[in-house]
């Protein structure tokens, strides 16, 4: 009996064929970095892969990852085709899945940006020093404004030693996505906050909330986040998604875009745009959890 079902499964094979590493002829699987909250992101995802499909004529299913290491992890086992990766994001998954930069984000206009550490205006803390013994939110281990160049910052300042935020802070938390952070920031159940440069203007939509929130301390630039494709995939729908993208743009998809993630469109990338962050991630020894 067993040596009749081995006879089928060979002759199956044999018809089959092997596997094809890179062949994606059930459509696309587009993976999202979970940096908002995650209903209102897959709803919009989805809108987003539905223009994509269309683009490049094949079916492209969405899905929000359920944090920033499972990004990476999608890449590398092949569950996903393409990811939503923000800059640290790309660097590991280029060397622990082989991933490749397809396009780069265009973000207010800019294709950088930087990380901020935010107080509360009225806490009395003016400078980074002064956050000495008080408490973080860092937004995600490997996140780049949330974490990453943050930790680079404080380490050259002399304030981090061993590469251990509790060297410097009292207590250190990891808010999951950016909303959050700024959110526990703003209710007082952290002192500071690591964030992206345009956090306050994005999720504090009331003024009076955005002029209670201030920063003291300031990265230098980061290269903006974009869409990276995992290895092995088929290198003809590589060049068909890397040209759809660069036409997905105001003013037609502007709408769409800004509720994505606030960009403003995508522009050509290359791999060596990122060195930059590899050198910031293997100074403080990031490693997908």
């Amino acid at each position: 009996m067993i040596a009749r079902t081995l006879l089928a499964l060979w002759a199956l094979a044999l018809v089959l064929g092997p596997p094809r590493a890179g062949s994606a002829a059930d459509g696309l699987h587009l993976v999202l970095t979970p940096s908002q909250k995650p209903t209102d992101l897959l709803a919009t995802g989805e809108e987003f892969g539905k223009v994509l499909a269309g683009l490049i004529g094949m079916p492209v299913r969405v899905t929000v990852a359920s944090d920033y290491a499972a990004v990476i992890e999608a890449l590398r086992n092949r569950t996903a085709d393409l990811a939503f990766v923000h800059p640290g994001g790309y660097v590991l998954a280029s060397r622990e899945a082989k991933a490749v930069i397809v396009a780069r984000n265009l973000w207010h206009g800019k294709s950088s940006f930087t990380s901020r550490i935010y107080v509360r205006k009225g806490s009395g803390i003016t400078a980074l020093e002064e956050l000495r013994g008080k408490t973080i939110a860092f937004i995600d281990p490997a996140s780049s404004s949330g974490y990453i160049y943050p930790m680079v910052l404080l380490i050259e300042r002399g304030l981090v030693k061993n590469r251990d935020p509790k060297t410097f802070f009292r207590e250190v938390v990891f808010a999951g996505s950016h909303d959050a952070g700024m959110r526990a920031l703003l209710n007082g159940h952290v002192d500071s906050l690591a964030s992206f440069d345009m956090a306050r203007e994005q999720y504090l939509t009331d003024p009076a909330e955005r002029e209670r929130i201030v920063y003291v301390a300031e990265t230098p630039p980061i290269p903006e986040a974009g869409i990276a494709a995992r290895g092995g995939l088929d290198p003809t729908i590589f060049a068909k998604v890397r040209e759809a993208l660069l036409q997905i743009r105001a003013p037609a998809h502007a709408a769409l875009l800004k509720r994505l993630y606030e960009i403003d469109g995508f522009a050509p990338a290359d791999d060596r745009d990122y060195d930059p962050v590899r050198a910031a991630i293997e100074l403080l020894g990031v490693r997908p959890r």
